[in-house]
């Protein structure tokens, strides 16, 4: 770990134009260091906090499965929960710069049955003014609708774009695969057909991944939530795409490893994609090639003012959908590159941290959920005093993620949407429905059941 002292000199400012004051530098690892051990000694408290319910437990459900519930229901998550907090608290971004020349870069957009999206985002991808030479490939992956219909048109308006009409339908991955094959620049953006791009986006992401360390071979944009008033269900999605899943990949980034740059919008570099074999034909393809990516040795990053609106599932079905696929995307990526286990880098820890998961939405689904039922009716075997202490602890870590992107969103000219209601469902209800969904996505790879194009 290495710590540095940095004085300032004459007139030198922070960001509110008063004398910065000296500065403590951290290196990555250093930073790495402070948050395990800070998480670490968390969770030896939790354990010394937790004796007596586990000694409790034991009594009713015997050793192991106490001992599986109590840590994968607090212990572990209250690890993680630490780690991420005092890793954003050590997170001091650089920024990136206006390019003197901006390079050329090639947009894949594949789609399937959006005609009623695609011109959208077509648009867009259009007001982006883009300062470099733009490529746009729309690839209609045999659409039963008149998506093909609306993308002839808009090319009478855009000369940038070039459609490749397929006429059945294969995945997205053939689909991307297939317009790959038509790229003409160095670099390569993924854009999905419902998705609205955020002004200066293209160039905040090709920015961030001009600035990012010279091994970075791939770059995650932000993504928003589109449809945010339809409904309750959109409305927590709304923060957890706010907050959580950004969060989660700002943390990821700053120790040189986001697991997942989402097809929905990311830019990557073409002979990388070249080198790993492009796009998989699985589930989750985004994370099978980011996965594949970290695996040949290249850092991944993540652009939090490179914004992507798009839309989310409206109803619990396709909710519940949607996590079995990101479930089932996660196993697919360790059953297709069991070797990034033992990649000695930073960004490996996030990939054991990944290992625990079904432990975790098990622990959740067949304990914490019961519990709850049990409490209503004054049985604290399972979740009593130990488990709704997590509560302030969850509302906390939200608050801080909270006044990180809220800072975001004032540098981008974003206003954050007041949404009470979708934050107390998102902190206290949210995993009800998708712990369970995750356990149905490790079920469907077990069993192999039948891949489809579905919601991000």
């Amino acid at each position: 770990m290495s710590v540095t002292f940095h004085g300032t000199i004459k007139g030198d400012m922070n960001e509110d134009g008063q004398k910065a004051l000296p500065l403590l530098y951290l290196s990555v690892s250093g930073k790495f260091l402070i948050a395990l051990i800070g998480a670490t000694a968390w969770m030896g408290f939790s354990i010394w906090a937790a004796e007596a319910w586990l000694a409790d437990l034991k009594h009713y459900v015997g050793t192991v499965l106490a001992i599986f519930l109590v840590y994968g229901i607090a212990i572990i998550p209250g690890f993680m929960n630490a780690f991420m907090a005092i890793s954003l608290l050590l997170d001091k971004r650089p920024t990136h710069s206006p390019l003197s020349v901006y390079p050329p870069i090639s947009i894949l957009v594949a789609a399937y049955n959006e005609e009623a999206s695609i011109e959208e985002t077509l648009a867009s991808i259009g007001r982006q003014n883009y300062p470099g030479e733009l490529q746009v490939l729309v690839i209609n992956d045999g659409s039963t609708d008149n998506t093909s219909l609306v993308v002839q048109r808009a090319k009478d308006q855009y000369s940038w774009l070039t459609f490749v009409d397929l006429k059945k339908n294969g995945g997205k991955a053939r689909a991307l695969n297939i317009g790959f094959k038509e790229v003409l620049h160095d670099l390569v953006v993924t854009v999905d057909a419902d998705s609205f791009l955020y002004r200066g986006a293209l160039a905040s992401i090709v920015e961030r991944y001009r600035a990012d360390p010279p091994n970075t071979r791939a770059v995650a944009g932000k993504i928003l939530v589109r449809n945010s008033r339809q409904n309750w269900i959109t409305r927590c999605q709304e923060w957890d795409y706010f907050h959580g899943i950004a969060a989660i990949k700002r943390v990821q980034s700053l120790f040189q490893g986001t697991l997942v740059a989402q097809g929905a919008f990311s830019i990557y570099d073409r002979a990388a994609l070249i080198e790993v074999g492009g796009w998989p034909e699985c589930v989750g393809e985004d994370i099978v090639l980011t996965w594949a990516l970290l695996k040949a040795g290249y850092r991944v990053g993540h652009c939090e003012d490179a914004c992507l609106f798009t839309n989310v599932p409206s109803t619990i079905r396709q909710l519940v959908k949607q996590r079995q696929r990101w479930a089932r995307g996660m196993t697919e990526a360790f059953v297709k590159h069991p070797g990034i286990l033992f990649k000695p880098r930073l960004s490996t820890f996030f990939i054991y941290w990944n290992l625990v998961f079904p432990w975790l939405d098990l622990a959740y689904t067949i304990g914490f959920i019961p519990g709850i039922i049990f409490a209503l009716f004054g049985y604290y075997w399972i979740v009593g005093v130990m488990t709704l202490a997590l509560i302030p602890a969850a509302f906390a870590l939200s608050l801080l993620m909270f006044s990180i992107e809220r800072r975001m969103f004032k540098k981008t000219g974003l206003v954050v949407r007041k949404n009470i209601q979708g934050f107390f469902v998102y902190v206290l209800l949210y995993s009800l429905l998708l712990q369970p969904a995750s356990i149905l996505g490790y079920l469907d790879e077990l069993f192999r059941k039948p891949k489809a194009w579905g919601t991000k």
